[in-house]
């Protein structure tokens, strides 16, 4: 596989933020969100090509129970479904980080799905295709239907996205509240906290989670955290 990087962290959104977890981040994605943070995985995606059986031991040697594979978009990885089947097999709890674009067989504790609205559109030769990935919402259907444990978090940067957010979801079939999620956009905690009043707004407002961004209050962002 195509891996970034891996490391031990908190993790920062979510229905499990804050529990200790080994990240494996994959590199490479089909879209290309403007505001990106993790630029190294999708616009110019770097890494090094890992076998399934050394990442499975290296999540061993971290020690810990739960494992996040995230990316980039993994689940355009060859070797997906291998990988989260021997997680599964050594006992992990897993959760599986995605946009939703691409629904391969996989297995896991927890999807949870990040799905794109136009506040992710970006300028230049990707408009086009990035609309057109996103705007298909066939894959995350399948995925929902085959995972029912899973949570919807979507990237709120100003007041009337969340009209997006209900558009979308009045595409789906029947998603509970208390499994959508809102989180500021931000690269820094600095700007996470600036949306953050007008994103928990939003939430009380509609009855959706709020999810935070603890590895940007905690550790500042960037690479391994």
């Amino acid at each position: 596989m195509l891996i970034a990087e891996t490391f031990v962290s908190l993790q920062g959104e979510g229905m499990l933020a804050g529990v200790p977890s080994f990240f494996i981040r994959t590199s490479g994605c089909n879209l290309r969100c403007g505001w990106c943070d993790s630029r190294y995985t999708s616009w110019e995606p770097e890494g090094e090509r890992v076998p399934v059986d050394e990442l499975i031991g290296r999540a061993r040697g971290g020690g810990l129970r739960h494992v996040v594979v995230t990316g980039g978009e993994p689940l355009l990885q060859r070797e997906i479904g291998a990988l989260t089947s021997a997680l599964r097999e050594s006992g992990f709890h897993l959760t599986i980080e995605t946009a939703g674009t691409v629904a391969p067989e996989v297995v896991c504790d927890l999807l949870s799905v990040s799905p794109k609205t136009s506040c992710s559109d970006p300028a230049g030769r990707w408009s086009e295709r990035h609309r057109r990935l996103r705007s298909d919402l066939a894959p995350l259907r399948l995925l929902l239907q085959r995972h029912p444990d899973f949570q919807l978090k979507f990237v709120i940067r100003e007041a009337g996205d969340l009209e997006d957010v209900r558009g979308l979801l009045g595409r789906l079939d029947g998603v509970p509240c208390d499994r959508v999620l809102l989180m500021p956009e931000g690269r820094t905690a600095d700007e996470v906290r600036q949306r953050a009043p007008m994103v928990a707004a939003l939430c009380l407002g509609a009855g959706f989670r709020y999810t935070p961004r603890l590895h940007l209050d905690l550790f500042g962002g960037g690479r391994g955290v």
